[in-house]
């Protein structure tokens, strides 16, 4: 046993599982805010270059929808309203997290939906309970990844107690700071402010689109309130039988599988990239400049834990395959580390909103479901794992751990099977690391009446309003009248996917970005 054992003996008393019922109005629907039907939405504009018909308004619940006119938070709302003659009503957004803010993602899908289709709806964006322009909204441990952090990997038992130090230090500081807000914080009680948000604008039912854990959120929804539903797209779908902890499993056998895609994408373009046409050198490669990283980080900023930062968003999107593959080029070939930490200062740096979203995504996770509160149990399933995908398996796992000490109880996973709604339609790629396919199956039959759209060959994470025609048509037609394929043998349609990038220059610079303004906007890990 490690030194930390009694810290995890004594952890260990808090993990008593716990779910409150949800009690229903006359309709059979769980109860939201008492006042939230009576409130009234001002809007304001709050356009950007990007998106010059965006508004903004806040709407206010409860706290504890147990107890109404306790406490109230602020929950802040975006919307580009519709301009057609006749509206379908509000077609809430969602980018997926836990812990992503929806805002700015109302104006993308107004904008990246056909303009015939998204005339129809008010497109309304969000951000959950904690987040971003949300009060209160949650900022647990500042700084929490600032470099250079310990490895990652535990080799000795030094860096193992260092990290579990850190992931306890966090998960204490969220309980000192927000005590009074951790135990609202989860994912029934967002879709209790989903359903406030639709009181609130006046609807009967309501329309959604999320995205990654957006899916998970819009299947609860469904569940708990599935007369209020309206459409359904649910896109890079989240396994609701392995919350949280044995999604978290399952993703790093996925994202391993998605690092050794890029890895044989760099050995094809050997002309550009010098690290060799054998895509086991070039992992090998790889695996040398992260032990040297280890040893001296670059820049003093980029170690081994913030190299895995940096490189772990290729296993979301290709588009950044590119930009990674030429800062991996000019570290190994030209010593030059210059590339390699402007990388992770753009896509790997967690910054100050990073923080928010971090500490949101660990209070829903922590709370939703029961993670093991002995560490011997991570650390077993964690090496065992490492050992067929050593490439995120124990950055993952660090990102996780503060559930290992969290301060809340936690509830049981709702489950979502579901034969009460209209046609819904799920969009899953084959090789998505994120949310590996079996996601996507496994909520296609859980979903009685929806229908499964596959991306063939699809690694990317959100694959919809990215690019491939085929799937956007699947979706646009959906959103305009509601039709969905009927296909059979448990897939309804089968789009190719686009061809990776090529490497840059300034023609494939423009193309490795096409779709980049989407996967800025979805939340990381989930």
């Amino acid at each position: 046993m490690r030194t930390r054992a009694a810290v995890l003996c004594g952890a260990a008393v808090m993990v008593a599982g716990m779910f409150t019922t949800v009690p229903a109005d006359a309709s059979g629907a769980p109860r939201t805010a008492d006042t939230a039907q009576a409130a009234r939405l001002t809007w304001k504009t709050c356009a950007t270059a990007d998106y010059p018909t965006l508004q903004c308004a806040s709407v206010t619940v409860p706290l504890d929808y147990e107890h109404p006119s306790g406490q109230q938070i602020t929950l802040a709302l975006s919307r580009v309203p519709h301009t057609a003659t006749t509206s379908q009503g509000p077609l809430l957004v969602n980018p997926g997290g836990p812990g992503g803010s929806g805002l700015t993602l109302a104006g993308f899908v107004a904008s990246a939906l056909p303009k015939a289709v998204s005339a129809q709806y008010d497109v309304i964006g969000f951000d959950p309970r904690g987040v971003g322009k949300s009060k209160p909204a949650l900022d647990c441990k500042p700084g929490y990844f600032k470099p250079v952090r310990p490895d990652s990997v535990p080799s000795t038992t030094a860096l193992e107690n260092a990290n579990l130090a850190r992931a306890a230090s966090f998960a204490k500081a969220c309980g000192t700071k927000y005590a009074s807000v951790l135990p609202y914080l989860d994912t029934v009680s967002a879709v209790r402010d989903m359903d406030a948000i639709r009181q609130a604008l006046g609807a009967g039912r309501v329309s959604y689109f999320g995205y990654s854990y957006g899916t998970y959120l819009g299947a609860v929804y469904a569940k708990l309130f599935p007369q209020r539903v309206r459409r359904l797209v649910l896109d890079s779908i989240v396994d609701p039988t392995g919350v949280w902890y044995e999604d978290n499993l399952q993703q790093d056998l996925a994202f391993n599988d998605r690092h050794l895609a890029f890895l044989a994408w760099v050995a094809k373009h050997d002309s550009t990239y010098r690290l060799g046409t054998d895509p086991a050198t070039v992992e090998a490669k790889w695996y040398a400049m992260r032990a040297a990283l280890a040893k001296s980080p670059a820049q003093n900023k980029v170690g081994a834990s913030e190299l895995e930062d940096t490189f772990i968003p290729g296993g979301y999107y290709n588009g950044y395959w590119p930009h990674l593959a030429e800062a991996f080029a000019a570290y190994v070939n030209d010593r030059d580390p210059g590339p390699l930490v402007t990388a992770y200062d753009t896509l790997g740096a967690v910054g100050a909103s990073g923080d928010n979203g971090y500490s949101v995504y660990s209070a829903v996770q922590c709370r939703d479901a029961s993670w093991p509160r002995d560490w011997a149990q991570w650390r077993k399933d964690t090496w065992t794992v490492y050992a067929k995908a050593p490439f995120m398996t124990w950055s993952n796992a660090w990102y996780n751990a503060p559930c290992a000490f969290w301060p809340t109880k936690t509830l049981r996973p709702v489950s979502v099977a579901n034969d009460r709604l209209p046609p819904t339609l799920l969009f899953q790629a084959t090789d998505d690391a994120a949310t590996p396919y079996q996601g996507g199956v496994t909520v296609h039959h859980l979903l009685g009446g929806s229908s499964l759209v596959v991306e063939l060959g699809g690694g990317n994470h959100g694959i919809t309003l990215s690019g491939n025609t085929c799937l956007d048509k699947y979706l646009a037609d959906y959103l305009a009248d509601g039709r969905v394929p009927r296909g059979s043998g448990g897939i309804d349609a089968v789009c190719q996917t686009l061809p990776d990038p090529e490497p840059l220059s300034s023609k494939a610079a423009s193309a490795a970005s096409h779709g980049a303004s989407l996967h800025g906007l979805l939340g990381f890990r989930g």
